[in-house]
């Protein structure tokens, strides 16, 4: 597979302070927030973690891109949600891998369009994009 080349536009910068336990701040002040790993994971809980946040980015992305895709169809997504969960575990190999499954709630249209639109979307997600063919990506429709 070939590295996929882009046009950037906007680069994201946040740094990150003591791991999974400590502080991720963005470059311009609008991200500022204490992580700690879940109390599944042996952390205190009380900060988000990273898996959050990718859930977070992931949900509204897919959003975006579904908009996208049903601005090209004249689909009606309006009142419609993306949930992400996004698991962590071992990965067999002495390390950690991650998985996703995205839940789309499309009210307006009925279950056949929106399947659809959300594999449509699937296509055009950057985040989709970039994990394609990397870690386990379930698609649902609510």
């Amino acid at each position: 597979m070939s590295i996929q080349q882009i046009d950037v536009k906007y680069t994201a910068v946040a740094t990150a302070e003591n791991g999974r336990d400590g502080r991720v701040a963005s470059d311009d002040g609008n991200l500022d927030v204490v992580v700690n790993p879940p109390k599944e994971m042996g952390g205190s809980g009380a900060g988000t973690n990273p898996e959050q946040l990718f859930a977070a980015g992931f949900s509204a992305c897919f959003q975006g891109a579904l908009g996208v895709v049903a601005r090209r169809e004249k689909a009606d997504i309006s009142g419609s949600t993306v949930t992400a969960k996004v698991g962590i575990g071992a990965n067999g190999s002495g390390g950690f891998g991650l998985e996703v499954e995205l839940v789309a709630s499309i009210p307006n249209v009925d279950a056949a369009t929106a399947q659809s639109l959300v594999e449509k979307a699937h296509e055009v997600c950057p985040y989709s994009n970039a994990t394609r063919g990397n870690i386990k990506v379930d698609l649902k429709v609510a």
